[in-house]
């Protein structure tokens, strides 16, 4: 039997307060509730999913640094980090694994700040102003990712 393939689903900060933070922007579903669908829909697409929160930089760094070895893929709303961190950007490069970008909030009809983006340097795509169908947007396109690296490797 074959070993599912793994996917990094990263939360950066503030995330852990969805569900009562601004809901008109980032809609009532929890955190919980998010890791919930994506589990569901993971195990639809023969993925499996390791799903993580962090407020902390450093913590996130670490974590994509050791996905290098242990996952095939990266799903990430870096929170405020994607227009700021520059230790993210790196990590996730040398990571050298296919990387897709959501967000719950569409940034672009943000404010101005919110329209870089760190992340978006190294990712495959972005997701944004989907809300939490953004995460099973990006969990349907690592699938799909996934699979043509498979179909690279055997030809």
């Amino acid at each position: 039997m074959a070993i599912e393939p793994s996917v990094l689903i990263l939360n950066g900060p503030n995330l852990n307060m969805l569900g009562v933070r601004e809901p008109g922007i980032y809609g009532s579903e929890t955190l919980d509730d998010i890791e919930a669908l994506c589990q569901e829909r993971a195990e639809a697409l023969g993925l499996a999913v390791d799903f993580r929160q962090s407020n902390h930089e450093g913590e996130l760094v670490s974590w994509v640094q050791q996905a290098r070895a242990d996952h095939d893929a990266i799903v990430i709303n870096a929170g405020a980090y994607t227009h700021t961190s520059i230790a993210l950007l790196d990590a996730l490069t040398l990571a050298e694994l296919p990387v897709i970008e959501v967000h719950l909030s569409n940034i672009f009809r943000r404010e101005p700040f919110r329209h870089h983006s760190y992340v978006s340097a190294v990712a495959e795509g972005v997701i944004c102003g989907f809300g939490a169908q953004g995460y099973l947007m990006a969990l349907d396109a690592v699938a799909q990712l996934i699979d043509a690296d498979a179909m690279t490797d055997r030809n």
